[in-house]
């Protein structure tokens, strides 16, 4: 056993992974950066469609906040179904959902049914994660699964990025009907991932365990709320409805700020977006080696700690260029506080309940970020400065809170998953 795990140390970390495990990462990489493209698309050009439905933004900005809301209820009952059936087949589910939800509120004659279509992409969103993040992380080996983590969770930029250039490119052709009709094409993925994916082993020695012992969990969402895992469920709570907040307060207005209060087009809007999603995804690449070598926590904590001092340059500046280099540089920072999102959800919660436990925890913070829409933009409506101030306080408030909640969890760096039984049998 010593002489293969030094034999595993001398191998450069990419070839210790198999070839399943690649695919199964890939898959989950493919849905997290469409369904990227999918949701953020809307943040581009909610104003443009207040406008064609001559309704107030903050209606649309409503439209918003229940995509978000809708997320848990996705997330639970793909954790729930990945945790008894498989990670694969609620990773098809969702992408198939998703994808026809955007083009169905592309073709939407009036604004209430772009309200339900919009609204129902929200679950098939939530039910992407926690299928997607437990298939990559029970596939990937320790050794190097916070770099992985990264990469995977800093995807998500990637897809920013995509829609940002989709909106700068296309926008003035298509209008935000055509970049809704794109969101369909990540339905086109469901075909690879049927074709090449499996089931990561841990889960399937895991069942196997369950229907042998005859312990099957039943309910994994009423076990991570049992007296042992309490302590960790709420700091995971904690620190994923701060972590929302803190993306919603930085990304989710950016662009409307720049639209109502900075009055800018389409190109110089897309511009500063387009880059610091960019930089947010190699930043990403970078903490998660911050993570695999000094801790998943610090690898949040650090960047999260300077992104503060960053936050007014871009929101109280006059000069165009000053914005967009602190907002491009705030990629680095607030941007890619989220790269450890996978590997320390996965690392925290036994492989029983990983995906439901995953899910429930990520995806109770888009709740809270919901109503960052909203509250930010009523703010904005009676303050001289717009966006600037609301965006400010939420901003660092919220990343404050994500400071204590890493600092009062649990290290989790190194953790072997393991397919043993850890809440089946009681407390």
């Amino acid at each position: 056993m010593a002489v293969s795990a030094t034999a595993t140390r001398d191998l450069p970390w990419w070839k210790e992974p198999t070839k399943d495990h690649w695919l199964a990462w890939v898959a989950a990489w493919l849905g997290w950066t469409l369904d990227a493209f999918d949701f953020t698309i809307f943040l581009l050009i909610m104003v443009p469609i207040a406008e064609s439905f001559g309704v107030p933004l903050v209606a649309v900005t409503a439209v918003f906040t229940v995509t978000l809301w809708l997320r848990l209820v996705g997330a639970v009952g793909s954790g729930w179904l990945a945790d008894r059936i498989g990670r694969k087949k609620p990773l098809m589910i969702s992408i198939l959902w998703y994808s026809f939800a955007n083009f169905a509120a592309g073709l939407a004659p009036s604004f209430w049914l772009l309200f339900l279509f919009r609204a129902l992409l929200g679950i098939g969103m939530g039910a992407e994660w926690p299928a997607g993040a437990a298939l990559a992380m029970e596939s990937w080996p320790a050794r190097s699964r916070g770099f992985m983590s990264g990469m995977l969770q800093g995807s998500w930029s990637l897809g920013f990025l995509l829609s940002s250039v989709a909106y700068g490119l296309l926008y003035d052709k298509i209008g935000w009907r055509g970049l809704l009709i794109l969101g369909v094409l990540p339905a086109l993925a469901v075909v690879w991932i049927r074709a090449y994916v499996k089931e990561p082993e841990v889960w399937i020695e895991n069942r196997r365990l369950q229907r042998e012992q005859k312990q099957e969990m039943r309910a994994p969402l009423l076990s991570i709320f049992r007296l042992k895992m309490l302590p960790n469920t709420l700091t995971a709570c904690l620190w994923m409805a701060s972590s929302f907040v803190v993306y919603y307060s930085v990304y989710g207005m950016f662009a409307t700020h720049l639209q109502k209060d900075l009055h800018l087009d389409a190109a110089m809007t897309a511009m500063p977006i387009a880059f610091a999603n960019l930089v947010a995804f190699f930043a990403s690449c970078f903490w998660g080696y911050i993570a695999d070598q000094y801790g998943r926590r610090w690898a949040m904590i650090i960047p999260a700690a300077i992104g503060l001092f960053i936050t007014p340059f871009y929101l109280f500046s006059e000069s165009y260029a000053l914005t967009v280099g602190a907002y491009i540089l705030q990629g680095a920072f607030l941007g890619a506080i989220y790269g450890q999102n996978p590997s320390y959800l996965s690392e925290r919660f036994p492989t029983e309940v990983r995906a439901t436990a995953s899910g429930f925890c990520y995806h109770q913070g888009a709740i809270w970020a919901g109503f960052t829409a909203p509250v930010l933009a009523s703010l904005a409506a009676g303050q001289p400065l717009g966006f600037a101030v609301p965006m400010l306080i939420s901003t660092c408030g919220a990343a404050l809170v994500f400071v204590l909640a890493l600092l009062i969890g649990p290290e989790t760096k190194g953790k072997v998953l393991v397919p043993q039984l850890t809440l089946a049998a009681g407390d």
